[in-house]
């Protein structure tokens, strides 16, 4: 059972895997390592995540975490902490029985177990969207754009703002990352909160965890996410911290918080 708040140390191990420490040290940012030969060149795990080790002697055995130097699984990306211009997925491949869509390489083996898992319960969720282009992020945006200008009679900066409540900014959006994806019922596909009384989105909603996705924008979370609620957009932490960001209650931006910037002493 996982305490309900962790010391920074147990944290950077979970941030790491179950197999792995995270020890932090050199200012590694984005999931990104120094050439120097100071840092040794970081592992894989089994799940893809990141372990990386500081440097011999340098006292950074226990030192707190940014969202910077968190593994590529913790990345936080919302409308405060967009990807950076020009940012392209560093590992991307097509998902097995979907028409030409793409995610992360490190997040496929997880995916895949996930819809078997599924089937195998008896519930056909099929992947609808996963990742997307910076400009066809874009576009999606300017339509939602010119839907609240009609629809809601806004105009400029109120209507992106009202916009962006249910599409994410471009550069804002997890799936510009690669490491979500929109899953839905075979038999309902429509993108709405109806979605979550299907017998696909209560098993994924229970079940998501133990291969490492979460529900990344709860239903009363809105306020904190920025996003409105969809019973349908997972997004990959890993099986350690889907385990723990479940179990805690809190939505990603809560629980990356909570245990960064705890005092510890």
């Amino acid at each position: 059972m996982l305490p309900d708040r962790l010391s920074r140390r147990e944290f950077a191990i979970l941030a790491g895997g179950a197999a792995a420490v995270l020890v932090v040290g050199g200012g590694l940012a984005h999931g990104s390592h120094s050439s120097s030969e100071s840092h040794p060149s970081p592992g894989l795990l089994a799940h893809g995540t990141e372990v990386v080790s500081a440097p011999a002697g340098s006292g950074t055995a226990d030192s707190g975490l940014t969202l910077e130097e968190l593994p590529w699984n913790l990345r936080l990306v919302n409308g405060t902490h967009p990807l950076p211009e020009g940012f392209e997925p560093p590992e991307r491949c097509d998902i097995p029985g979907t028409d030409g869509l793409v995610i992360d390489r490190r997040v496929l083996d997880d995916l895949m177990a996930l819809l078997d898992g599924a089937a195998a319960a008896g519930v056909r969720p099929e992947v609808c969207s996963a990742y997307r282009s910076h400009d066809y992020q874009e576009r999606l945006f300017a339509a939602r754009v010119q839907r609240a200008e009609q629809e809601e009679g806004l105009a400029g900066a109120d209507a992106e703002e009202a916009a962006s409540f249910w599409v994410a900014r471009p550069g804002a959006s997890e799936h510009e990352a690669a490491f979500a994806v929109d899953l839905v019922d075979a038999s309902y596909q429509e993108l709405d909160e109806a979605q979550e009384a299907t017998d696909t989105q209560r098993w994924l909603i229970d079940h998501c965890a133990e291969y490492g996705f979460i529900l990344r924008y709860p239903t009363d979370k809105s306020d904190v996410t920025g996003i409105g609620y969809e019973p349908w957009h997972y997004r990959y932490v890993g099986k350690e911290a889907a385990d723990a960001v479940t179990a805690s209650g809190l939505c990603l931006e809560e629980w990356l918080d909570q245990y960064l910037n705890q005092d510890n002493g």
